[in-house]
């Protein structure tokens, strides 16, 4: 009797325990940030190497439909930071400070390291960080992109190529490259733009071209998309937005297309403003 009473005993301990290191893992699993107030996190690390950094804005009062937009600088790819962003950063807590914002860097290219599938793979790490931790900082894991320059480039070929799990709801090229079989670049003269092009390699094929190009890869599932380009802009020619907005055309992919006359990498003034505006507008269209 007393030994029946022992392993009672011993199992009730035991029952005891095990509901206990449940309880306590459960209450870990569902830490999060308290959604009623403001929060902020610079250089958030998403990666072992030193560029693998984010900048996290999180409004009060959010929730697991709190959408994110993210924001891809520019820089040829092989330069450029995350703090060039903090325009449209400010610009987005200004429209829409009911929207969280994911500012990146993401490792430079070199003639050692190629931007691809660096660049891209660097993306994904961001959008599968957000995604596991979307518990924690408690918001949605559908995204937005706004790019500029190569980052536009970047945006746009990674929701049209990488989004296998359809995470983007709407992209934004400001100024991107879409075609490098486009033979405006093939055949261009302008040493500072051939220097950036080789870092997709100095001989690259056909094959390879096309498969870094935006313009080759979209299809018909492309999330809605907003391109605006320059018609002076000395590194991305005027076909670059005009083919790919053609392409979408065709392919029935909502889109939106600005080329400003006067603008060339970039615009001021009253071009900025329509900018602004137009994107403003698409956002709460697409996306808000």
């Amino acid at each position: 009797m007393k030994v029946i009473k022992h392993y009672l005993f011993v199992l009730i301990l035991i029952i005891s325990f095990i509901s206990c290191s449940t309880d306590d893992n459960d209450n870990t699993s569902v830490i999060s940030l308290d959604s009623s107030e403001y929060y902020q996190e610079l250089n958030v690390s998403y990666g072992p190497d030193n560029d693998q950094r984010f900048d996290i804005y999180l409004p009060a009062n959010r929730n697991f439909d709190t959408e994110v937009m993210i924001l891809v600088h520019g820089g040829g790819w092989s330069a450029g930071d995350k703090t060039d962003m903090n325009g449209f950063r400010d610009f987005i807590r200004s429209e829409f400070p009911n929207m969280a914002i994911v500012n990146i860097n993401y490792r430079l290219a070199n003639p050692d390291n190629q931007p691809y599938p660096m660049q891209l793979n660097d993306i994904t790490s961001v959008i599968n960080y957000l995604k596991t931790n979307q518990n924690y900082y408690i918001i949605d894991d559908d995204f937005g992109f706004i790019g500029a320059s190569a980052g536009a480039h970047l945006s746009l070929l990674w929701s049209y190529a990488f989004d296998t799990e359809n995470n983007i709801d709407m992209v934004c090229s400001i100024v991107g490259p879409t075609n490098f079989t486009d033979p405006a670049y093939l055949n261009n003269t302008n040493p500072e733009l051939q220097a950036m092009l080789d870092l997709y390699g100095i001989e690259a094929t056909t094959e390879h071209l096309e498969e870094v190009s935006p313009y080759h890869r979209v299809t018909a599932t492309a999330p809605p998309t907003i391109l605006f380009y320059g018609a002076l802009d000395p590194l991305v020619p005027t076909t670059q937005g005009t083919d790919m907005r053609d392409k979408l055309d065709v392919l029935g992919v909502t889109n939106e297309f600005t080329l400003y006359p006067n603008g060339g990498h970039g615009w001021t003034g009253l071009d900025l403003l329509d900018t602004s505006i137009k994107l403003k507008a698409f956002i709460e269209t697409h996306f808000d």
